[in-house]
C-alpha cells in the first residue's frame, strides 16, 4: 500500500513553486498522484486549448485560478466539474487558468 502524501501551501498560489513541465501545447502539468486515479495541476495559457476527447472514467476539476471552459460553459475559480464516464467534450482557456485534475482513466481523443 502506498504511502499518504501530503502538499502544504498550494492555495492561494502555492502552485506556481511546483514543478511544472509540457503536457500539450499551451498546457503544462504537475503530476501530484500517479495511480488510480492520478491527479495532477493543469496549467493553461491564455488561448490553450485541448481537443475533443471521451472520457474513460470520472474526471473531477476543481478550477483554482482564471477560467476554464468547455461546450458546456465557462467554469470561473472556484468551481468544481465532474465529466462522468462516456462524456466527450473540447476544453479551453481564454484567460489562462490553473485546475486541480482527477481522473480515473486516460482519455481518448476523438
Amino acid at each position: 500500500m502506498p504511502d499518504p502524501k501530503s502538499i502544504a501551501s498550494l492555495l492561494p498560489h502555492g502552485w506556481d513553486q511546483m514543478p511544472f513541465e509540457h503536457f500539450r501545447e499551451g498546457v503544462e502539468i504537475c503530476r501530484l498522484w500517479q495511480g488510480s486515479p492520478d491527479v495532477a495541476l493543469l496549467r493553461y495559457a491564455p488561448g490553450a486549448t485541448v481537443p475533443r476527447h471521451r472520457h474513460g472514467g470520472l474526471e473531477t476539476i476543481l478550477v483554482l485560478s482564471g477560467t476554464q471552459s468547455d461546450d458546456a460553459g465557462d467554469y470561473e475559480k472556484g468551481t468544481i466539474v465532474f465529466n462522468p464516464a462516456g462524456s466527450e467534450h473540447r476544453v479551453w482557456s481564454d484567460r489562462g487558468c490553473v485546475v486541480l485534475i482527477q481522473w480515473e482513466r486516460p482519455v481518448e481523443f476523438v
